[in-house]
């Protein structure tokens, strides 16, 4: 196993072909007094079409990634009703979208029978895990590389299980 977590850059720029994300949290930490999520509570919302009010290194990265034929997918495994952050982030999922995202949603009574890790994860291409750790707060917890293939075969079977039964996030609505 590797002794760093690579960055981001390092990461998906290694991808080949693949790099899939799993989230399974309703509400990651986020601070309710400043800052983006505070903005979106109090009724701001990213306009499409101002790319430069909101256009992140994220968006880019993933736009190079894909760029190089690289195909990017993120499932979110999310509790109904949803929680006003998971809200947060299906109103900001275009920018994802936009960057060359394909992004689907799982109600969560609709994976109660898969196996699924106990971590948020990238998988790339197929075979290495970036295991993403937080708090019970919701923070980041940091990250943690593993090739070990058994666990990148249960990462490979979860997602595209998820994938499968997930709904389209431009078909995905919120009530």
């Amino acid at each position: 196993m590797p002794s760093t977590v690579p960055t981001w850059d390092e990461l998906l720029g290694g991808a080949r072909t693949s790099a899939v994300h799993l989230e399974m949290r309703d509400s990651y930490a986020v601070d309710y007094e400043a800052g983006p999520f505070a903005e979106w509570r109090a009724g701001a919302r990213p306009d499409p079409d101002d790319r430069a009010s909101w256009w992140r290194p994220w968006h880019s990265l993933i736009q190079k990634t894909v760029s190089r034929g690289v195909v990017v997918r993120r499932a979110r495994i999310v509790s109904e009703p949803v929680s006003e952050y998971i809200r947060y982030e299906h109103d900001g999922t275009f920018k994802n979208i936009l960057a060359g995202e394909q992004v689907r949603w799982l109600p969560r009574r609709r994976a109660s029978d898969i196996a699924l890790p106990g971590n948020d994860f990238w998988l790339i291409d197929g075979r290495l895990i970036r295991w993403n750790h937080f708090t019970g707060e919701g923070a980041s917890g940091g990250g943690e590389i593993s090739e070990d293939p058994a666990a990148a075969t249960l990462c490979a079977a979860a997602f595209e299980t998820v994938w499968s039964r997930a709904v389209p996030h431009d078909q995905y609505k919120i009530s």
